[in-house]
């Protein structure tokens, strides 16, 4: 039975008879090792743990938490053979390029990123009047954040190492993270590195604590807790919904990212000029990861021409002729399954696919299924029901009136992309269009398809609802995604000395940006 980390160290889950295993999607076989269901009496403990780190922080200066991170970020270099081996065997994920030369680089660089944050302070967006004597920044919270990361990522999103993660760290906030149930030696082994890496900082060892499962309502309990700071939840919008309400009700804040179908369109011009490229782009997109992306694209909507056939027919090929990828896990399949069930008895209509695949791997068969444009209109909430996997849903409207009306009665999703003509033959429909979808997306794109998201501090990865829980926030961007967990402190005529250094006539590293009368300087008052 593994142990949880609690107050700066392994130990039994107290008083829990519940456990769970995992399972190797590549080969359904079970993997060795057991997880022990959390209990209250945990979950009271990680809490207060957590809260005597939210004390102690209170004298921690940012380069010491910038020190925490690079060290945090070596820490991982050197398990990271081992976290790509238990990644893979937990989640199916190939070994190369995606966990060894992709994601597990750009986790160690969105670490190192935020380190850098921590030490340039310029996120806090320090910001003085003199006149007034007035003066304000973003701090940490006062109160730990919980993290819960999902299943797709095991190291970008990690609860114990991802990008919501680092973000709380870097605010100056604990985090309890909740392990996914689908990588919990994962979890474990990122946990490991970022406890080394603390006992080798300045920071209080207690600034981590990691639990692997909890009951539905030990979940309600945490997000809602009086002394928890804020939460960060990426996962399917049932669950993150119920977290919302219980988090909302006691006054908490919680940044959810959810479901999304990220609908392109392939507008007139670009089917004529370019409709093999398209159906590439496409299929790679959408079946990329198996189609377990959050920024999988799985709305196409055109205009109904011979032309837009013509590129079903070329999508249709390249989804029946390629490999059904591998799956998180053993649910997947049957959840898939339910979601085109439902397309279907809706009057969607087959066109490749849409059946379990007898394979050694967890697995779906790849999915395209096509309805028009009323029968989208008709039913625009089953319609726009996420199946995760490589499924898509093709619409065709009528005309480009229609595509419009269609536009807007879209949900909110992390991205939208559209598919143009590039000497200009889309441009008409796309601004009579594109105004709409703006409204409607986190990201809006032109001519690639949405499952890039690359860590920079311009990238918005959020969106409204119900893509996430608040359109003002992006999980993916430094420094933007640490002020989610974050305080606005302000201070009225309080002496310089009393003042954060942030805040005070001299700029504490020279290199600082700060709002001072209604410009941005780095100079010194």
């Amino acid at each position: 039975m593994q142990q949880i980390l609690i107050d700066g160290r392994w130990m039994d889950s107290q008083l829990s008879d519940q456990f769970f295993g995992t399972i190797n999607p590549t080969t359904k076989s079970v993997l060795p090792g057991e997880y022990p269901v959390s209990t209250i009496e945990d979950v009271d403990a990680a809490i207060t743990s957590a809260i005597e780190a939210v004390e102690m922080m209170r004298s921690v200066k940012p380069e010491h938490i910038a020190d925490f991170l690079y060290g945090f970020s070596d820490e991982i270099m050197v398990v990271s053979e081992a976290l790509v081996e238990m990644a893979h065997s937990e989640t199916g994920l190939p070994v190369d390029p995606r966990l060894r030369s992709v994601e597990l680089p750009r986790t160690i660089n969105q670490i190192q990123q935020a380190g850098d944050a921590c030490r340039e302070r310029s996120w806090s967006l320090a910001t003085i009047d003199t006149q007034s004597n007035i003066r304000s920044r973003y701090a940490s919270l006062g109160g730990p954040v919980v993290v819960f990361g999902p299943n797709n990522f095991p190291f970008a999103f990690n609860s114990a190492a991802g990008g919501d993660f680092v973000a709380a760290i870097a605010a100056g906030n604990p985090v309890i993270a909740k392990a996914n149930t689908g990588h919990p030696g994962t979890t474990k082994i990122f946990a490991e590195a970022a406890l080394r890496a603390l006992e080798a900082s300045k920071l209080p060892r207690q600034m981590v604590q990691m639990l692997y499962r909890l009951p539905q309502e030990l979940g309600l309990y945490l997000v809602s807790h009086s002394h928890v700071g804020a939460t960060g939840f990426t996962g399917s919008r049932s669950a993150g919904l119920r977290l919302k309400d219980a988090a909302d009700r006691a006054g908490k804040p919680i940044y959810l990212e959810m479901s999304s179908i990220n609908p392109v369109f392939v507008l007139p011009g670009a089917v004529k000029e370019r409709a093999d490229i398209i159906a590439q782009e496409y299929f790679d997109s959408c079946s990329l990861g198996a189609g377990q992306f959050c920024t999988k694209p799985g709305l196409v909507l055109m205009v109904d021409t011979q032309e837009a056939r013509d590129l079903v027919l070329k999508m249709s090929e390249l989804f029946r002729s390629g490999i059904p990828g591998t799956l998180l896990s053993e649910k997947g399949p049957g959840e898939i399954k339910e979601t085109i069930d439902e397309y279907i008895t809706n009057g969607a209509n087959m066109i490749v696919g849409g059946h379990l695949d007898d394979a050694p791997y967890f697995c779906h068969a790849n999915t395209l299924l096509s309805v028009s444009g009323t029968q989208f209109l008709e039913k625009p909430d089953i319609f726009q029901t996420e199946a995760f996997g490589t499924v898509g849903l093709l619409v065709f409207a009528e005309d480009a009136a229609q595509l419009a009306i269609i536009a807007a009665s879209l949900e909110g999703n992390l991205t939208g992309t559209f598919y143009t003509h590039t000497n200009g033959q889309d441009d008409d429909i796309y601004e009579d269009i594109a105004p709409i979808v703006r409204t409607k997306v986190g990201r809006l794109l032109n001519n690639k398809m949405p499952t890039g998201v690359a860590v920079v501090p311009s990238m918005n990865h959020g969106g409204p609802f119900p893509a996430t829980g608040h359109p003002g926030f992006t999980a993916i961007g430094l420094p933007a995604s640490m002020r989610r967990f974050a305080a606005l402190h302000c201070y009225d005529n309080l002496v310089n000395t009393r003042l954060p250094e942030e805040l005070r006539d001299s700029n504490p590293t020279g290199e600082m940006w700060r709002f001072v009368d209604g410009r941005w300087s780095q100079d010194d008052i």
